[in-house]
């Protein structure tokens, strides 16, 4: 019972000098240090970055299968329209530059 009620009291003493320690103050220290200078960062955590890898993946599929979408419909189109229809409809077009009317300055 005494070497039992022995042992309890030196882990104790020993566990509260570890707790007290310089390394123990030093880890607390660097710790709280290193979650600051985190915080300040613009991190994310590696859910969120996966979440947003995946939505990428995901736009870039989307935005091929609307790039070779556009390719049809355009190369249906191309075979309606004649080239003298092209050039009539690029010159009723308003020319911005010959139309804006230029700022007087002082």
């Amino acid at each position: 019972m005494i070497a039992k009620q022995l042992f309890e009291e030196a882990a104790s003493k020993i566990s509260e000098t570890l707790a007290n320690s310089p390394a123990k103050d030093f880890e607390k220290n660097a710790k709280a240090m290193l979650g600051s200078a985190f915080n300040k960062m613009d991190l994310v955590t590696r859910e969120e970055y996966d979440i947003q890898q995946q939505i990428l993946i995901k736009t870039r599929v989307k935005l091929t299968e609307l790039e070779a979408r556009l390719a049809q419909l355009e190369a249906q189109l191309a075979p309606q329209v004649s080239p003298a229809e092209t050039s009539e409809a690029q010159a009723a077009e308003p020319n911005p530059e010959k139309t804006t009317p230029k700022r007087k300055t002082k």
